[in-house]
């Protein structure tokens, strides 16, 4: 006799696809801004556009405490990376295929087991360690170093893979001590400043469509994270995290669409190696359940965003609160 299956596990699914195709479609906009528009003056207005959050969250927050941060220099080390990943990103979205950047962003969830050595002092057995030596064997597929060129859009799709996994690295080790207001105000406030600097350099004139679709990007990004929040109070991780390889099906749609790309034989099959991997670390991770600090399971796995509220900061907020370990 087969079990139905569980509606709560369902709806985690459904929120969580319905988060990355808001994701994709946020990714979809900032493209079709970089074709006239720069990297630092979309992140600006983004930001700028996502501050009345911010100001709601204060108005919101019950906790006491000042904003001053508890650890200084991991917050400052992760703001520094919000910032320098949020532009690398949205760089490689602007200059890169939409199918090319995705599955460098896949690589997160085998960058965050493998930073999670050192720093958080994650353990990481043979078979995850050869999950992530063949998960990043597809990354360099995907590339092709010597047979296809590297552009300045692939090393920048890099580093907003590495800084936005890094991100999410320190998140889990001082998420539990700080509040959530002090985690999303810094970041803000660091890339409104370090991209308003940048915009006498960069800025052009927009057009109120344009300004609008800044507006669309900060919205797209906060309500798609909003509905991860919810997925993953309804669903495990190992059902919510892999829903984020349909952004590649999304990619492929979007891009035959609105910018005439295709999905090459090469990049695809890299893509599904990355996606192979990824999915057997967060499995794996399932079944070491309470042996382990989980930092796949318990980090937004997406390229870093500027804009958004990040769901591992929600985690971590929520994880102090509950005061439970996990």
């Amino acid at each position: 006799m087969t079990s139905s299956p569980d509606p709560s596990k369902m709806r985690g699914a459904l929120f969580a696809l319905l988060a990355f195709a808001l994701f994709s479609t946020h990714d979809v906009v900032i493209k079709f801004l970089g074709g006239s528009i720069s990297s630092p003056q979309i992140i600006f207005f983004s930001v700028l556009f996502s501050f009345p959050l911010i100001i709601f969250m204060l108005i919101r927050d019950a906790d006491g405490g000042s904003l001053r941060p508890v650890h200084p220099w991991w917050t400052a080390g992760r703001t520094a990376c919000s910032a320098i990943s949020g532009l690398a990103t949205f760089y490689a979205f602007s200059v890169l295929p939409l199918t090319q950047v995705y599955p460098i962003l896949f690589s997160m969830p085998l960058l965050i087991t493998l930073m999670a050595i050192p720093i958080l002092g994650e353990r990481v057995g043979l078979r995850r360690g050869a999950a992530i030596v063949v998960g990043l064997a597809g990354v360099l597929v995907v590339l092709q170093p010597g047979a296809a060129e590297i552009s300045e859009g692939h090393i920048a799709a890099l580093i907003g893979a590495v800084g936005s996994s890094l991100n999410s690295i320190i998140m889990r080790k001082i998420g539990r001590d700080e509040r959530t207001v002090v985690l999303q105000l810094y970041p803000l406030i660091v890339n409104l400043l370090v991209m308003a600097a940048f915009l006498p350099f960069f800025y052009v004139p927009m057009e109120l469509v344009n300004l609008g679709a800044t507006a669309v990007v900060a919205f797209l990004a906060l309500t798609a994270v909003g509905c991860l929040v919810i997925a993953y109070r309804e669903a495990p991780a190992v059902i919510v995290a892999p829903m984020q390889y349909s952004q590649i099906i999304w990619a492929s749609l979007f891009g035959a669409l609105f910018f005439d790309e295709t999905l090459d034989r090469m990049t695809l099959i890299g893509t599904a190696i990355i996606m192979a991997s990824g999915i057997y670390i967060v499995l794996r991770e399932e079944r070491r359940g309470g042996r382990s600090t989980r930092p796949v399971q318990r980090s937004r796995t997406r390229g870093g965003t500027a804009t958004t509220l990040r769901v591992a900061d929600y985690l971590g907020l929520k994880h102090r609160k509950d005061g439970r370990k996990e």
